[in-house]
């Protein structure tokens, strides 16, 4: 057999040292993230904002309607969607046969690890104050920059159960997103590094996307360090520590995203790639919304609307990063999320008070903006 010469190796060595620069240089544009463009802060017409808030007025002082939002959501869907699932993983959920599925929509090869992890967390529901009420209503609120100057805060605090998402923060945006956070739902990547976004009485609701996110969780519960073989999984830095306590961390139950994608936006069921996504993993939010009807009886929300149309506008309300930032991200599927949206908003079942979805109170003209 001929032995390789040096010339080969020589190549061998080159491209291998090619590929790691190629894949380290990747990482780093994950991590740092490209957002070339910034845009300036609109104004908001006073009447607009007057509207606004006279309809989120409304809505909080209808009657609430028990069973409403699960019973509309199995009307309107059938058997693609549960109207008795529960939100919050728990130990009787882990079955291999029933997540078939990779993260998110599933747990399969997963359950020993996470059955450690749930019996360090003491509670897998609502708060007793909560879980008491006849009638509960949710507002799920996104980062879209239409909520900034509509000054809905006091408003969203008057809401049951306010969820929240990723690092969307409170801190310096009460007057129009509110200050109380009872759910923040993220997932490693996307929980908030300050303190001040943590409250006492608040859940932290963890959506697993792989096994990184699992260890990760590990380790906060166990107050270790994640290792640093781990921490190139992640897309960017992750918090190491919580200020909370672990009756106050939940796992999504992975069937409600699965019920998200698969059933209800009716997504191809994943398969194996060798490079990029499937546009087949659901945002936070729409994931968020539909736990929502699961959790609660009323369901508004506030702060959705992506409007690629607009490359201009603002992305979020905390921020100055353009819409057409959006067109940078490879998993979601932002046209199918918003045509699942307003079917929801239109058909009733769930109100939007900041009007990006569907303006109940626009002129005729932005109705359907």
């Amino acid at each position: 057999m001929k032995r390789p010469t040096r010339k080969c190796c020589w190549k061998v060595f080159l491209r291998c040292l090619l590929f790691c620069v190629f894949l380290l240089c990747m990482i780093y544009i994950c991590k740092v993230g490209i957002y070339p463009r910034r845009c300036d802060v609109r104004a908001v017409d006073p009447d607009h904002v007057k509207r606004a808030k006279s309809f989120a007025k409304r809505v909080i002082r209808a009657e609430c309607r028990p069973n409403f939002a699960r019973t509309a959501m199995g009307d309107l869907f059938g058997s693609r969607y549960s109207t008795n699932m529960s939100v919050f993983l728990r130990k009787q959920d882990l079955s291999e046969t029933l997540y078939q599925y990779s993260p998110p929509f599933g747990f399969p090869r997963y359950t020993e690890l996470l059955e450690d992890i749930l019996t360090m967390m003491p509670e897998d529901g609502l708060p007793k104050r909560l879980e008491s009420k006849s009638c509960k209503r949710c507002i799920v609120i996104g980062s879209g920059g239409i909520l900034r100057g509509l000054q809905l805060g006091s408003v969203v605090d008057q809401y049951d159960i306010v969820i929240r998402l990723n690092n969307a923060p409170v801190t310096g945006h009460a007057q129009d997103v509110g200050n109380r956070t009872t759910i923040r739902m993220t997932y490693p990547e996307g929980a908030p590094a300050s303190k001040e976004e943590y409250f006492v009485d608040g859940l932290f609701l963890t959506v697993i996307f792989k096994h990184a996110d699992i260890l990760w969780l590990q380790a906060l519960l166990k107050n270790e360090t994640l290792s640093a073989w781990n921490k190139l999984f992640f897309w960017k830095s992750v918090v190491e520590r919580l200020p909370l306590k672990p009756n106050q961390i939940r796992i999504v139950n992975p069937l409600v995203v699965k019920e998200t994608s698969l059933d209800i936006l009716r997504y191809p069921a994943p398969r194996h790639k060798r490079w990029g996504w499937e546009k087949n993993v659901p945002t936070i939010g729409v994931s968020a919304l539909v736990l929502a009807t699961h959790l609660c009886d009323e369901v508004s929300l506030a702060g959705f609307g992506y409007d690629l149309s607009q490359p201009d506008a603002s992305l979020h309300y905390f921020d100055n990063l353009c819409m057409n930032a959006m067109n940078l991200q490879p998993m979601h599927d932002i046209t199918e999320e918003k045509k699942l949206l307003q079917t929801l908003v239109k058909g009733g079942i769930v109100k939007d008070l900041s009007g990006g979805i569907h303006c109940a109170f626009c002129s005729e003209h932005q109705s359907e903006a």
